[in-house]
Formats: C-alpha cells, structure tokens, sequence
C-alpha cells in the first residue's frame, strides 16, 4: 500500500527562526491505540513553539529532526485508536498534542485523548485552537496567585497582569474580572483601549514612567502579579506588592528560578513563584465551557495559512501579537 502524504511545516535544526522552516511533504502519522487522528482545522503558535527550535530546552526537546512544531489545534476525527471510545469519524475537537511529539502544523496530527475535547459549534476552529495553552497558563497562574473561583462569588482582591495584550495575558484579564478581581494591567499604547475593553480597570502603557515602574493609577498595592512580559526585576515588582503579595512567572528563566527559591528559603513575605503549565483536561473543559457560554473569548490577532506559517512564526517572535496568532489548513 503507497504511504499516505500530506503538507506540513518543520524544521531540521536548532535556530534559524522563521527562515528555518520549510514548508514540504511527509507521511501521514498514524494513531496509537488511544489517540485520535485529526485532520487539522487551525493551529496557534505558542512562543514555546520557537523557543524549542531556537534550543532553550535543549538537549530534551525537540526529541528529533526534522521536527514538525505546534501544540494547539482544531480538527475533525479522521481515525480512532482501537481503545479510544469517547471519539469517532467526523467529531470536531480541540487538543493539546504533547509538546514533544508535537506536529500541529500539518494537515494531520495524531493527538491524545486525555487532551482532546469536544469543539462546541460556537467557537470556530481559529478561537478553539488559541485557547489551549495561553488559556490554562491564565487559569493555573490565577489559581497559583489564589483565585478559585471565577463567578464573582470569591475574594475580592487588587492583581496585576503584564503584556495583558498578549495570548496569556488577554485571556488572564478577563479570567481575573470573571473572579471579580480589580485589575491593572499593562500594554503598548496601541493596545490600551484593546485591554480596557477585555475588562481591565487600570491600563498602563509600559513605555511611559509609570508604567516602567508598575505603579497602579489609583495607589492600590497589588496582591497578585500575572507576569506575563520579561525583563522586569524583582526590584521593580517589590514596592509595588502588598504584604503578602505573589508575583506568578509565567516564562521563569533560571535567574527567577534562583530568586524563587531564595524567597521560599528566607520565609519572604512577599513571594515570587514560576509557573510550569501542568496540562489537564479538566481545566480544557472549563475554558472551553467559558468560551462556549461567550464568558472568554479568544481574540484572534492575525491568520496565515500553512504554506506561509513562517509569517505566523515571525510574528510570534516579534512579540508584538494581539491576542492568538493563528495557522489554519
């Protein structure tokens, strides 16, 4: 039997960015016995995508080359594993594939069950595809600052959330107003409205003096921070804190790891904690009700098509993405 084909975007080296792909033709991947074969309706870049090819978790990942990269995806069951039961031909879901494994920027992809779940008929395959990811790095980073509830039936609570513009930061936003926490977020000047809208209360354009220095508009000490940007010292989120404030890192490098664990040892009051998303299905389920009931919506920043995804990955690097960055088939 001839091997089945299909268009797809990999890489065959570390670095190289948006120039380092290629756009080219490999065999279809066939499911293991408790995954599902999807043929892809969108995928969303992650800045974690081009971290792995640019060899930040080097030598784990990528686990091979070439290396087809994305993680999120939309798509239709093609085929099922022989123990799969609760999916079948023509069912519309959203995944998270294994970062290692990978493969979401291709026409088919193989993704576990444990990660897939149903795609409600009012999201369509772009916003679907955005929220894994960015929208449970939201949640866990939300819950890890103390939140637990997001109903407005919880404690009230004043939180900062950095590059709220961004995939995490958009969705951290209107996450933190469903729990009914006053927020002060920061942005570019071009997104100060974009943010203001999500539900923010306080926006701050990060390039002016106060926003540099985080400083809330209305005097108000921060019991939480989503850190979503980089570059900024502890020294700079310090002042700014409650008593008992909690900066959450979202993308800890070792410097912030060290300053972590330096915290928790002196028995600081004020605490810096690094997040590492723990992929859960549960927490798929919930953003994805959210989403379907119109309470988080993904906002879609721009949409290439496979054959040109380089521009969706030049994009994701610039840093400067509003909202999802989406690649659809």
């Amino acid at each position: 039997m001839a091997t089945k084909i299909m268009k797809a975007v990999q890489y065959e080296g570390y670095g190289g960015g948006a120039a380092g792909l290629k756009y080219t033709e490999i065999p279809i991947p066939s499911p293991k016995k408790d995954e599902v074969l999807l043929k892809l309706e969108a995928t969303s870049v992650n800045p974690i995508d081009w971290k792995v090819q640019k060899g930040m978790l080097r030598p784990f990942l990528p686990p091979r080359f070439p290396f087809v990269p994305g993680v999120d995806v939309t798509g239709e069951v093609s085929e099922a594993g022989p123990e799969v039961a609760d999916f079948k031909r023509g069912d519309k879901v959203i995944a998270m594939l294994s970062l290692p494994n990978s493969g979401g920027l291709a026409e088919f992809a193989v993704a576990p069950t444990n990660m897939t779940v149903s795609r409600p008929a009012e999201l369509s395959p772009a916003e679907g595809a955005g929220l894994p990811t960015a929208a449970l790095i939201a949640l866990q980073a939300l819950r890890a600052a103390g939140t637990t509830k997001f109903d407005c039936t919880g404690k009230s609570s004043n939180i900062l959330i950095t590059a709220a513009s961004g995939g995490v930061g958009h969705y951290a936003v209107q996450l933190a107003k469903l729990a009914g926490l006053h927020v002060t977020a920061t942005c570019g000047d071009r997104n100060v409205e974009f943010v203001k809208q999500l539900g923010a209360d306080e926006v701050l354009d990060y390039k002016t003096p106060q926003g540099a220095s985080l400083t809330s508009p209305s005097g108000k000490k921060y019991d939480a921070v989503i850190h979503c940007a980089s570059g900024i010292p502890w020294s700079t989120f310090e002042p700014n804190l409650s008593a008992y404030g909690t900066v959450i890192d979202i993308s800890p490098s070792f410097k912030s790891m060290v300053a972590a664990l330096y915290k928790k040892v002196t028995l600081s009051k004020k605490k810096l904690v690094t997040l590492v998303l723990a992929p859960k299905v549960e927490d798929m389920r919930f953003v994805v009700e959210l989403a379907k009931e119109g309470r988080l919506r993904t906002c879609v920043d721009s949409i290439h098509g496979l054959s040109t995804a380089e521009a969706a990955w030049a994009k994701s690097i610039s840093g400067h993405a509003t909202g999802k960055i989406i690649v659809e088939m």
